[in-house]
């Protein structure tokens, strides 16, 4: 690991300190956007699981699930998508720094410039694989509650359910092939994209992280999140589908994991699967990219760590 007085493009010093600021800064960010939008993710799944119920769009299934099941009902799943979205938050951003520092290293510093969206995308596939281990069981547990409400009155009563029931990996891993196919591509396209609309920002009003433009830093991190979780969502809508239908009980049939994974992609259908709820998990991810971002950047700062961006070592 960096030493605590190494520094890399002429930034730093980035060591174990750095890191762990990165990770509680990823931790907080995703708790706070994927609990608050929890509301949003009760329509979209259900419309994702029950289309033919929840079929008046995304404003119009706010209200069929408040007058079927009450207003509380939109915060079905609070609990697990808080705690599992602060640790898959802590891995995910916390090893995108680690990793693209690193290989900034690696490579050296030109090199790496030149090769800056490569290793976005590397960096963001090898944090999130990690984080993914460690999301899959909440993630199960929260689609368990959200297509049943009936099942568990809480997170822990319903993993303590499907385990019995199910046994461990059957319960919590019979989704982490689709969450991996979800959750790796719209990560490489978050951090990818976001990197490059942020330069772009930068560039167009002749300005950089350290002398940012009027609208500041966190002004042009919230721009390019909103840029980055459109095309974020779109790229692993259908593998975000999957994922919410494989997590309903008796879902696909009883065979292998790959097994229900194609009868559900028979049963839905290519194009249902690339589309049911696509308009409300745009606004979804477009809202909670922006917003990750920016309270990535403010936390940062509140506890004294400046991120570290790309710099063309040729003009420093």
């Amino acid at each position: 690991m960096a030493s605590e007085g190494e520094t890399v493009m002429g930034q730093g010093p980035f060591g174990l300190k750095y890191y762990l600021s990165g990770a509680l800064a990823g931790g907080i960010c995703c708790s706070i956007t994927h609990g608050a939008l929890t509301p949003v993710d009760v329509v979209k799944t259900r419309i994702q699981l029950d289309p033919a119920t929840y079929n008046r769009g995304m404003i119009g299934g706010f209200g069929q699930v408040i007058s079927k099941e009450g207003a509380g009902a939109l915060l079905t799943g609070l609990g697990p998508t808080a705690q599992g979205y602060f640790i898959q938050g802590w891995f995910k951003f916390g090893g995108v720094e680690f990793f693209k520092i690193h290989l900034t290293k690696y490579l050296g510093e030109q090199t790496a410039w030149d090769n800056r969206n490569s290793i976005y995308l590397l960096s963001s596939a090898m944090a999130e694989f990690i984080a993914d281990i460690f999301l899959c069981p909440y993630e199960a547990c929260r689609i368990r509650l959200v297509s049943n409400p009936s099942y568990a009155s809480s997170m822990v009563q319903a993993a303590s359910k499907m385990a019995a029931e199910e046994g461990f990996v059957n319960a919590f891993y019979s989704g982490f092939v689709p969450i991996l196919f979800k959750q790796i591509p719209y990560t490489m396209a978050k951090f990818a994209v976001q990197g490059k609309a942020a330069e772009s920002i930068y560039t167009a009003t002749g300005s950089s992280p350290e002398k940012p433009p009027p609208i500041g830093a966190v002004g042009v991190s919230l721009a390019s999140g909103v840029i980055a979780g459109v095309a974020a969502a779109i790229i692993s809508h259908p593998a975000d589908t999957l994922l919410s239908k494989i997590n309903k009980g008796g879902a696909g049939g009883d065979g292998s994991m790959f097994s229900r994974m194609g009868n559900i992609v028979a049963e839905t259908g290519v194009w249902k699967l690339c589309t049911q709820g696509l308009g409300a998990r745009c606004v979804m991810i477009g809202t909670l990219t922006a917003g990750q971002f920016g309270i990535f950047d403010i936390v940062m700062n509140a506890v004294g760590a400046s991120k570290f961006h790309f710099h063309d070592p040729s003009k420093h």
